[in-house]
């Protein structure tokens, strides 16, 4: 097995040649991440989207997936990958649950009754999202999470242009431990004469435009919800509470958006509000290795297929040169993005 030696590992783009990594990764995550489908069909075809997405020519936002994997650079093991869509709402609308609440007041029984309510919107058509945060089980620590999951913000930064104003990240609901959903059974479930495990397999190679043909158009009062669902509106899966960390750290906030399918929560930005973007500089890489003591950077080099991320010393002598280490595999002279880590 790898070494977690944090500069040992590096984030790249996804290749064909990482369908059994990516079937591997989905098997381990399990049902509901609708992201990483545990499908090799399914898996094959996002990776086909993936490479048609880099080849694309101009800088617009459009129907575009990037796939990035973390990668032990001496042993090629693959750890982890993640997901970046860059205009959501493309090819069938983009279904959110808005959560509001309402009041309804009796004179004569001197009563107020508040209850939340659930308002099937598209608010989030033409957004990006930033999703499909996988990492293997036995390489959750050591910084490799947040490696995976901030180098996303340095392509979106090295490559603004294709991406929306509005940035959003969908947290997995929770799930019972017989793999149901205690939301998609106490709603959805009811008017689509399946399970939650074929509905979101369903969703994760065809879409969600079923959710359209078939889901009531109304605001659904929470108060004719069974209580099992209730409890779990706006709640992560257990497994989800880090990334949820490293989400609001990076300045994402819940604000009463729900998933449709599990009522896990939807976070968003706007996309340059995000700290990472925030704070990134620019550089080019200068001869020499870096003085003893510089500080540990996320660095991002490359562009589209030749985009890669790491974390590694870097000092700055003056005048936007960077030094790194021989290591690295940085070329002198090579324009690059970094942030502390």
């Amino acid at each position: 097995m790898a070494e977690r030696r944090l500069e040992d590992w590096h984030v790249r783009m996804a290749s064909p040649d990482d369908l059994d990594s990516l079937e591997a990764l989905a098997r381990l995550a399990g049902g509901g991440f609708t992201n990483l489908p545990a499908n090799r069909d399914a898996l094959a075809q996002r990776l086909q989207w993936a490479q048609a997405s880099l080849a694309k020519g101009g800088e617009v936002p459009g129907d575009d997936l990037y796939l990035l994997m973390l990668e032990h650079r001496p042993s090629g093991q693959v750890a982890g990958t993640a997901a970046i869509f860059s205009q959501l709402g493309q090819r069938w609308p983009f279904y959110s649950y808005k959560v509001t609440t309402i009041a309804l007041h009796s004179r004569e029984l001197k009563r107020i009754f508040r209850t939340r309510v659930l308002h099937l919107v598209n608010d989030f058509d033409g957004a990006s999202e930033v999703g499909g945060l996988f990492l293997h089980p036995d390489f959750r620590t050591g910084g490799l999470g947040r490696l995976l999951a901030r180098s996303r913000y340095l392509f979106i930064a090295r490559h603004r242009a294709r991406f929306a104003d509005r940035l959003l990240a969908e947290l997995r609901g929770v799930i019972a431990e017989d793999g149901s959903s205690p939301f998609w059974d106490g709603l959805a479930g009811r008017f689509f004469g399946m399970g939650f495990a074929e509905a979101d397999a369903f969703n994760s190679v065809h879409g969600n435009q079923f959710i359209a043909d078939l889901m009531p158009k109304y605001p659904v009062y929470e108060a004719l919800l069974p209580e099992s669902a209730v409890a779990v509106i706006g709640c992560e899966h257990p497994a989800g509470r880090a990334a949820r960390r490293m989400l609001e750290a990076e300045g994402f906030r819940f604000n009463a958006y729900v998933d449709i399918f599990d009522g896990g929560p939807t976070l968003d930005i706007m996309t340059d509000d995000v700290r990472t973007l925030r704070m990134a500089e620019t550089a080019q890489r200068t001869a020499g290795e870096p003085a003893d003591g510089a500080p540990a950077r996320l660095v991002a080099t490359g562009r589209l297929a030749g985009f890669r991320a790491m974390v590694a010393p870097l000092d700055s002598p003056a005048g936007g040169a960077a030094r790194l280490a021989e290591a690295s595999g940085v070329a002198l002279h090579e324009e690059l993005l970094h942030v502390p880590f």
